[in-house]
């Protein structure tokens, strides 16, 4: 029997691992921080045997709230990704599994590894809508790229995507990818009409140092970026840095941060209500952009979410309060579950990659309300 994680996003520390039926591991915390609750590793050992896994010292993590009723995801060929039943006692997340094949990976999420981010963004960059722009390097020299859609002019409207600013929500770069590529297909009706009045600038990964290392929520530094945006530097935050000052010079008219909730099993926004110049004329747009996307999907609600901040009390080291008071614009935190869409629940999938690309489409026409609002 081995367990590994030296791989793109491993992450796993084995404590006990004698025998199939008391395998014992835990969690090592992102570097230079506290933070701990992204896994990602493989076992090999013997087939239909039954193997019995704890997952211990969770009390501590980052969001013991997120282990409940949450179930481990698995993969034999890491392109389809199953559930496995699972129990949380409070402190210990504990799941069996009977190998069909000799080897198999978990997650805490489905990966979206480095090599599948480099593909994309090339892949996207041969379309003739699409430029592909470097921002800056990250502290660990990988690259910053951003992809700019649509022809760049003064009277279109400038809508910013942002994903994955903490690197274990990997939903988020899933959901970004089905919006780059409806947004690229020259045959699609609503994403034509988008780019006639309105140009994309996307980042899907704005943490691809913590991304490669197994990170859940900070960067190579143990930075967590959506809380640099007040005064980002190149020391500890290069990659809010370079974003923020690509926006100032593009300007922002739209903001969609995309990120996952650990907890909440749902797909949900937080606005921006308690920015110090939040009017009615925000609230309409955050209103249009909410009614638009409630009618295109089941897959969203605006029940459950986090709570209001109150008027004046937003925290502007936070990426959508920050831009929404910067640029005076609709800006969005947009959450996605790690477990499953309670309104519409999948017993073996729970919340998957399909369902985030559908999201990430779908979400065009939301923004393409907001768009018609801002050109009336």
């Amino acid at each position: 029997m081995h367990i590994s994680s030296q791989f793109d996003s491993g992450n796993i520390r084995v404590i006990q691992a004698e025998s199939p039926d008391n395998i014992v591991l835990s969690i090592n915390k992102d570097n230079q921080s506290e933070f701990y609750q992204w896994f990602h590793f493989r076992l090999f050992s013997e087939q239909f045997v039954e193997h019995k896994i704890t997952l211990t010292d969770l009390a501590k993590s980052a969001y013991p709230d997120g282990w409940k009723e949450y179930n481990v995801l698995a993969s034999y060929d890491r392109q389809e990704w199953f559930r496995v039943g699972s129990q949380f006692d409070g402190n210990n997340l504990t799941f069996s599994i009977n190998l069909e094949e000799p080897s198999v990976y978990f997650a805490y999420f489905i990966p979206y590894s480095y090599e599948r981010h480099l593909d994309f963004i090339h892949d996207a960059q041969v379309f003739p809508q699409c430029e592909h722009r470097l921002l800056g390097l990250t502290l660990d020299g990988r690259d910053l790229s951003m992809l700019v859609i649509g022809e760049e002019s003064p009277e279109k409207k400038k809508v910013w995507i942002t994903a994955r600013q903490h690197p274990g929500e990997t939903m988020a770069e899933w959901c970004a990818e089905g919006l780059v590529y409806r947004l690229l297909d020259d045959q699609d009706g609503v994403a034509r009409q988008l780019l006639q009045q309105a140009v994309f600038y996307v980042v899907p990964n704005m943490n691809p140092d913590g991304s490669a290392r197994g990170h859940l929520r900070t960067n190579a530094v143990g930075s967590n970026l959506n809380r640099e945006w007040a005064t980002p530097s190149l020391e500890k935050s290069p990659e809010v840095y370079y974003v923020l000052d690509a926006m100032q010079r593009s300007g922002v008219d739209i903001y969609l941060d995309l990120h996952g909730d650990e907890a909440l099993p749902y797909n949900f926004v937080a606005g921006s209500e308690g920015i110090p110049s939040y009017d009615d004329a925000l609230k309409h747009l955050e209103d249009t952009f909410k009614n638009a996307l409630l009618n295109v999907t089941p897959e969203f609600q605006d029940e459950f979410g986090y709570p209001k901040d109150e008027p004046g009390q937003a925290n502007l080291t936070v990426a959508s309060s920050a831009v929404a008071e910067k640029f005076r614009c609709m800006a969005y935190t947009f959450e996605m579950p790690f477990k499953d869409n309670k309104n519409l629940p999948d017993a073996d999938y729970g919340w998957s990659v399909p369902r985030c690309q559908q999201l990430g489409e779908d979400l065009l026409i939301a923004i393409g309300a907001v768009v018609r609002e801002l050109t009336k």
